[in-house]
C-alpha cells in the first residue's frame, strides 16, 4: 500500500503526507499521474486517513506536465488517455473523501497550479510562485482550473501571458491562507491536518461531500443539501459523541460510525 515510484507517502497519525518525488522539477508523467490517482483514491477509503497534505520534494512543488511525455498524436487514442488521465488525476484529489492540504513549497506552475487548486486548503513557502504558462510552449489550457481562483481580469491575464504571480501576491488577493519561512510550511499544514483529523471521520466525510457540491450550487439549494447532511450526521454515534465531549469538556473518542 502506498507503494510508489514518483511518490512518498508517511503517515502522521491519521494524516497522510503525500510528496511529490520526481527529481529534478516533479513533472507530471504517465507514471506519476496513474501513482496519484491510486493513492488518493486510496486515501479515500481507508479508515486510519482522516486529512492528507500534498507538497514536493526539493525546491519545486511541480512544475507541471512533463512536455517530453506528452503524446505528438501519431498513435490513435494516445492524445486522449492521456488528456483523461490529466483531468482525473486532478479529480482524483478534488474529489477525494478526505480533505487535502496543498504545501506549495517551490514553484506550481501549469499542471502543477491546478494539483494545487484541486485540494481544499493552501499553504505556500516564501519561495512559491504560481502560474499557467501554457501559452509559452504553444499550448492553451487551464482557464477553468484559474476561474475558480481568480477574477475575469486575472485570469485572463495569466492565461494569454503565462505571467507568475508570488505566494504574496496570493495571499493578499485571499487565495492562501498563510506564506511561511520553507523551514515552517510542512509543519503549519501537518497542525491544520492533523487538527481536522481530530473531528469526528463522518462529520468531516460529510462536510468535504458538502463543500465539494455546494460550489456550483445556487445558495437556497446548497443549503438545503448540508440541511440533509446534518440530519443524518445527527442520527450517528459519533455525532452524538462530538456533542457529549463538548458539553463536558473532554476529548471525544469516535468509533466511526
Amino acid at each position: 500500500m502506498f507503494d510508489k515510484k514518483n511518490l512518498r507517502v508517511e503517515m502522521h497519525g491519521h494524516v497522510a503526507l503525500v510528496t511529490l518525488d520526481r527529481p529534478p522539477v516533479n513533472a507530471l508523467d504517465r507514471q506519476t499521474r496513474y501513482e496519484l490517482i491510486s493513492v488518493f483514491d486510496e486515501i479515500s477509503q481507508r479508515e486510519d486517513v482522516r486529512a492528507a497534505v500534498l507538497t514536493g520534494a526539493g525546491k519545486t512543488f511541480c512544475a507541471g506536465a512533463d512536455l517530453k511525455d506528452r503524446p505528438d498524436a501519431a498513435q490513435p487514442g494516445d492524445f486522449l488517455e492521456h488528456n483523461r488521465a490529466t483531468r482525473e488525476t486532478g479529480n482524483a484529489i478534488k474529489e477525494c473523501a478526505k480533505p487535502v492540504i496543498a504545501a506549495v513549497n517551490g514553484a506550481a506552475l501549469g499542471a502543477g497550479f491546478g494539483l494545487m487548486a484541486a485540494c481544499d486548503i493552501f499553504y505556500a513557502s516564501e519561495e512559491a510562485v504560481f502560474g499557467m504558462p501554457e501559452i509559452n510552449v504553444g499550448l492553451a489550457g487551464g482557464a477553468s482550473m484559474l476561474h475558480s481562483l481568480f477574477g475575469r481580469s486575472t485570469t485572463r491575464r495569466l492565461f494569454f501571458t503565462g505571467a507568475r504571480l508570488s505566494a504574496q501576491e496570493l495571499k493578499d488577493r485571499a487565495i492562501i491562507e498563510e506564506v511561511t519561512s520553507a523551514k515552517d510550511l510542512i509543519p503549519t499544514a501537518m497542525a491544520v491536518a492533523q487538527e481536522i483529523a481530530s473531528k469526528a471521520p463522518l462529520a468531516i466525510a460529510y462536510a468535504k461531500q458538502a463543500a465539494t457540491m455546494v460550489e456550483n450550487m445556487p445558495q437556497r439549494d446548497a443549503y438545503r443539501l448540508e440541511q440533509n447532511y446534518t440530519m443524518a450526521l445527527s442520527k450517528t454515534d459519533d455525532a452524538k459523541e462530538a456533542r457529549m465531549a463538548f458539553l463536558e469538556k473532554r476529548a471525544p473518542v469516535f468509533k466511526g460510525r
